[in-house]
């Protein structure tokens, strides 16, 4: 294991305690007496203005959240993502074949099921690619606290299919959950990609250059109609690998600094923005509406059934083989933990619902919540009862 993933699943593990006990803390607020303080709190209006008013933007906080501090968590994701597969352990066919296929299935599957459940529903039929994702603080955290019963191969395995699934999703949400485009906006997004595809070809080191040419970008894919989100992954992709004099990486550098503030500040600040759902008059019958009955059906039946049955094709076929150490008792429990949706799904179906009646946000935050708590619950039960790790 290399030394970036040690340190990477330290930051996953701890930021996936904390990413809970947000989520708890927002659902108990919801169901509270302060449930009016938690929704003016997510209200709360915010400002930024650039020459005077030449230039402004005015969201509430929840939407602030959602579009520019996320649009950092997928900087992020775009790091991790060069770094895997430029110096990583997805930078050979031989190490990607088997995550990749996994992520696939892993992703095809619990649409299909969703869309099996909501057909006819023209309106939930856009919430497809909810069930498609995968948290991976939530699902590192569980594998690390379950400590020398999952190998590391396995950890591995995990992180590699989160990774793919988030790129799956990134794709999703580019080509699926895109508004009315602006064309002079594209244009502008598309010279400061140009300009940050010369800053890299020139061989320039400093972050901070392209960090500031990627805020202008947010800027025009904001108001392009494009998810202001995927300009985080684009400027993360032009960022430098590695200084040939030096041999420093600047990549490295940078994702290493910004991972505790995207574990401990930014997803801790979605999930407590974005779970707060209120219970009050929830009947049983609730959960068996088609929209979250799709949600969480597709992420634990979804998940397990495309990420293990793809995989386990594969490995029959002799494409691929059995991470090392591990059992196939233990394979099957790190593919159910696939299931905890819970970050993406939550954005995923806040812009498949963008507009709707507030019921579709109950009920979708009952469908992940519930997909998600129950795919972790089980997963862990696997694991924890599949023996130690192999010899």
């Amino acid at each position: 294991m290399t030394p970036g993933l040690r340190k990477f699943f330290a930051n996953e593990s701890s930021g996936g305690i904390v990413l809970a006990i947000a989520a708890l803390l927002a659902l108990i607020l919801s169901n509270s007496p302060w449930a009016p303080l938690y929704q003016a709190f997510t209200q709360t209006p915010g400002e930024l203005r650039i020459a005077g008013d030449a230039f402004v933007l005015a969201k509430p906080l929840i939407v602030w959240v959602n579009d520019l501090w996320m649009a950092v968590f997928f900087f992020l994701v775009g790091l991790e993502i060069k770094r895997e597969f430029v110096a990583g352990e997805l930078k050979t066919r031989s190490q990607v074949v088997l995550p990749a296929v996994a992520a696939l299935g892993g992703m095809a599957v619990p649409a299909l099921i969703y869309t099996g459940i909501n057909w006819g529903d023209a309106t939930a039929l856009r919430g497809w690619a909810i069930p498609a994702a995968t948290d991976i603080a939530f699902a590192i955290g569980i594998v690390m606290l379950l400590g020398s019963r999952v190998p590391a191969s396995l950890k591995i395995f995990l992180t590699a299919v989160a990774i793919i699934d988030d790129l799956g999703a990134i794709v999703v949400i580019a080509l699926f959950y895109t508004q009315q485009l602006s064309l002079p906006m594209l244009a502008a997004a598309a010279v400061c990609l140009l300009l940050l595809g010369l800053l890299n070809r020139a061989c320039v080191m400093r972050s901070d250059v392209y960090i500031a040419l990627g805020l202008v970008l947010w800027l025009c894919v904001l108001k392009s109609g494009v998810h202001a989100t995927l300009a985080g992954v684009a400027t993360a992709l032009f960022i430098p690998m590695r200084d040939r004099k030096t041999g420093n990486s600047p990549l490295e550098t940078l994702e290493h600094g910004l991972h505790p503030w995207v574990a401990f500040l930014v997803l801790p600040m979605f999930a407590f923005a974005n779970a707060g759902v209120s219970l009050q008059g929830l009947k049983p019958d609730d959960l068996l509406d088609p929209l979250p009955l799709g949600i969480a059906a597709g992420l634990l039946l979804g998940k397990a059934i495309g990420v293990f049955g793809s995989a386990w094709l594969l490995i029959k076929l002799g494409a691929a083989v059995l991470p090392s150490q591990a059992s196939w008792t233990q394979f099957f429990g790190v593919c159910v933990l696939c299931g905890i949706g819970f970050t993406m799904s939550l954005f995923i179906g806040g812009l498949a619902f963008a507009g709707l009646d507030a019921s579709f946000e109950t009920r979708l935050k009952l469908g992940v919540l519930g997909g998600s708590l129950l795919s972790g619950v089980i997963g862990a039960l696997i694991l924890s009862r599949a023996g130690p790790t192999q010899a």
